[in-house]
């Protein structure tokens, strides 16, 4: 099973849980110059000292580290410096096409390619951040009209990749001639998140895998069950990684109270707030519960919490139901010690 986990690009969490200081949802200042270079440079070694697969560089270039998280770095200069501090991760940077021209990122990608020997895939998001785009200047469409132009920014980018010169005439995007050079090295990779049947389209015609929000076994089943049904129509079927959040204890039972004081401690003002704020997806965060408001993807909900026997057996049920990638969110110290290192057996 192959591992993933964020970038460390986003320096404040948010305030769903009042007073828990000791949780990764702490705020922090932005470090800059020579602490952020270190310390970017030493979390990724760190990262590929514990065997990760992918690391995640996402693209949320803005939020209040209130209801979800704060601003990240840019996701293209971050995923070059990442690339340069590392060797063996492979580097999933995500985009959101409106933002960016197909065209330009198969570039930039390119030749990141080349430098890397192949260590580059894209994550394709639609987006949800309704602010986000109107503070950008972009056009934020309907909610299928962004999955539509994401499929094309995949048509164009995959184009590029494939074809010495190629031509592409869309709605939202078109190219003539286009010459990429230097030509890739190795297929592309193309993620996606989402999940709604808009997302699901998109993913069983055009991507490799599917970043799915955390949730419990039964909904991870659904959803894969879900997209397994429209990929018989379709021909091709993506793969499937989850989101999860470990709170890995001695026992259950010490793992559950860590829980449970965090729901105690949830505030109902800034959890309406983030409903009012993801109210642009659809399929994310639907009849989600206490567990899965915790943050901002539902990490809680996917039940890596308890003791290290615990957590591995309901990786391996993740597993068996197809799911062939955790996302992780690391800082668990008893987790990486005692379950991490047996995942990629499974």
């Amino acid at each position: 099973m192959q591992t993933c986990t964020w970038a460390p690009t986003t320096f404040a969490g948010t305030k769903v849980v009042k007073d828990q200081h000791s949780t990764r949802e702490t705020a922090r200042e932005m470090p800059t110059g020579d602490q952020l270079t270190q310390l970017v440079a030493t979390y990724v070694a760190r990262l590929e000292d514990l065997g990760l697969s992918h690391i995640l560089i996402a693209q949320r270039w803005w939020g209040n580290a209130k209801e979800i998280e704060g601003s990240s770095l840019d996701c293209l200069a971050m995923t070059s410096y990442i690339a340069a501090c590392t060797s063996s991760i492979q580097m999933v940077t995500a985009i959101h096409p409106g933002f960016f021209h197909p065209s330009v990122i198969a570039k930039w990608a390119a030749t990141l390619d080349n430098l890397t020997k192949g260590r580059w895939s894209i994550n394709v998001t639609s987006g949800w951040n309704m602010e986000e785009f109107s503070m950008y200047g972009i056009d934020p469409l309907t909610h299928d009209e962004r999955y539509k132009r994401s499929s094309e920014f995949i048509d164009v980018l995959r184009g590029a990749w494939q074809h010495p010169v190629f031509d592409y005439q869309g709605e939202y995007y078109q190219v003539k001639n286009l010459v990429m050079q230097p030509r890739p090295t190795g297929p592309l990779e193309v993620f996606q998140g989402g999940q709604s049947d808009a997302a699901i389209r998109m993913a069983c015609h055009h991507s490799d895998w599917m970043f799915l929000n955390g949730g419990s076994l039964d909904k991870i089943q659904g959803i894969i069950k879900r997209v397994r049904s429209v990929a018989e129509e379709e021909g091709r079927c993506p793969r499937f990684a989850v989101y999860g959040i470990p709170i890995c204890r001695e026992t259950d039972a010490e793992a559950y109270a860590v829980i449970d004081n965090m729901i105690s401690n949830m505030d109902p003002a800034v959890l309406a707030k983030r409903k009012e704020r993801v109210s642009g997806a659809e399929g994310m965060w639907a009849n989600a519960d206490k567990l899965g408001m915790l943050d901002t993807n539902e990490g809680y909900s996917t039940g890596l919490i308890g003791a290290p026997d615990t957590i591995l057996e309901q990786i391996r049920q993740l597993n068996a139901a197809g799911v062939d990638m955790l996302h992780l969110a690391l800082g668990d110290k008893l987790f990486e010690q005692e379950v991490l290192p047996l995942i990629h057996a499974i």
